[in-house]
């Protein structure tokens, strides 16, 4: 008899287990049926792109941008919608950029090149910057050579992204120093300005924008970036000519900060609601373009979260919050500030998820976790999520807002989508509404919804 029993409550125990993956997958594929049929996000997307376009932090469009997430938010279901205030710095293009170089010594041709100014560097002087250029493939060359090489001249960084990493975020991590401190770098040995080579795989005419750094203890020198095709004809022009003359022109400027607004809408739990899992993208977006794959596409998809959520009619055990973040692209301000918050709210985070890589194919997600923790998610939900061709869990990182939540919250993540596209598009003219594909848009959405699910359902301890 008691063997009967024991047997009973086996059989019952693996009946729950089997309905309870059934539910899970029924759960997670209604989330991609919805989402790819009701196109939701897609038309928030088309929104935020046609009727605000472009949204530096501390732009009219910025503001403008806070408003309709909001609208966007409650439209979606949102139990409670709300701004957080953010101080935010406030840098501005000025008019087009201008550069060109001549090619042959006493030439009297010039040959226009394409530039943009980087993101918070300083402005030429109203005549522009004319000088000879020395070219590096990076920081590191550059801390090798003889500073008398490069006073009074412009340092050209022609670092080109390694071609044969897989992962195009990779070979971005490697060349983007440039980027970064190749103005810093090259004060320090009295250059005049900097002309870096745009972060992109792709050889097109398109220049990218991006943040630069200074070190208030070094002369500011002004920094753009080439298109990858123009600088690799100067790089040409420079092996035919190292007295080549280069002239460009900026008058970006920076201005005092703004106040604007983290824009933050939640559903609340039914069961554990001060338990909290945070989902979002950044709002704001570089000034060249629409801020459609970097970041509107973040933004929707977590707002389409909760949308499916209450579409669909599920109850969240804990508390589902979007965050729409702002000043990501040169500052962080928004990120930082939520973070601060939270903990002055004492505010319990178990999970914090960001979309920052483009609105491409979902694969899976980059997981900030401790090893126990990965392991246990990849034994518990792999093999659900690779169902639905997400379920990629090997890869390390989380998104920079959610970044400073790091020392409270047990899990941070990514939405990691299919990467090899991304670059032709980050921080330049291309980034517009055109350039996503709704399908690809919409699978990225239920991938967020469906790991929020399983975080919800299961906890950080599945």
């Amino acid at each position: 008899m008691l063997n009967n029993i024991f047997s009973l409550i086996i059989l019952q125990s693996l009946i729950a287990f089997q309905l309870g993956a059934q539910s899970d997958s029924s759960v997670l594929s209604s989330f991609f049926k919805t989402a790819l049929t009701q196109d939701k996000a897609y038309a928030d997307l088309h929104d935020l792109c046609k009727k605000v376009g472009p949204r530096l932090s501390g732009s009219d469009n910025a503001a403008r941008a806070v408003l309709l997430t909001q609208q966007l938010l409650k439209n979606a279901g949102a139990d409670t919608v709300w701004l957080q205030d953010v101080m935010v710095p406030h840098w501005i293009r000025g008019g087009k950029e201008k550069a060109f170089y001549e090619p042959a010594s006493g030439s009297k041709t010039i040959l226009p090149v394409r530039v943009c100014a980087l993101g918070g560097s300083v402005p030429t002087p109203l005549a522009g910057i004319t000088a000879e250029m020395v070219e590096v493939q990076g920081l590191g060359e550059l801390s090798k050579m003889d500073p008398a090489a490069i006073r009074g001249r412009i340092v050209f960084y022609n670092g080109a992204f390694d071609q044969s990493e897989m992962e195009t975020f990779e070979a971005y991590s490697k060349a983007v120093q440039q980027r970064w401190g190749g103005a810093m770098e090259s004060a320090r040995y009295g250059a005049m300005g900097v002309v870096v080579r745009s972060m992109s795989q792709h050889v097109d005419e398109w220049p990218h924008t991006g943040s630069m750094g200074y070190n208030d203890s070094i002369v500011k020198i002004p920094a753009v970036a080439i298109s990858t095709a123009d600088a690799e004809n100067l790089s040409k022009a420079l092996k035919q000519n190292q007295h080549l003359v280069f002239t460009f022109k900026t008058s970006c400027q920076t201005l005092p900060d703004v106040r604007s607004a983290n824009v933050i809408g939640e559903i609340k739990g039914s069961e554990y609601p001060n338990e909290v899992i945070v989902i979002g993208g950044h709002l704001d977006s570089w000034d060249l373009a629409e801020g459609a794959q970097d970041d509107g596409a973040g933004v929707v998809q977590a707002i389409e979260v909760i949308r499916l959520y209450k579409t669909l009619g599920i109850k969240p055990k804990r508390t589902i919050r979007v965050v729409a973040f702002m000043n990501e692209e040169n500052g962080l301000r928004g990120g930082k500030e939520y973070a601060s918050q939270a903990a002055k709210g004492d505010e319990k985070h178990i999970a914090a998820i960001e979309s920052d890589a483009g609105g491409f194919t979902p694969r899976g997600f980059t997981l900030d976790v401790k090893p126990e923790l990965r392991v246990a998610i990849q034994k518990s939900w792999k093999s659900l999520l690779d169902k639905f061709e997400i379920g990629d869990l090997d890869n390390d990182g989380a998104g920079a807002d959610v970044s400073p939540l790091k020392d409270t919250c047990p899990l941070l993540a990514e939405l990691h989508p299919d990467s090899q596209r991304y670059f032709d598009f980050h921080h330049s003219a291309r980034d517009v509404f055109e350039n996503v594909n709704d399908r690809e848009l919409e699978m990225g959405a239920a991938a967020m919804a469906s790991f929020v699910y399983l975080i919800d359902r299961y906890g950080t301890n599945p």
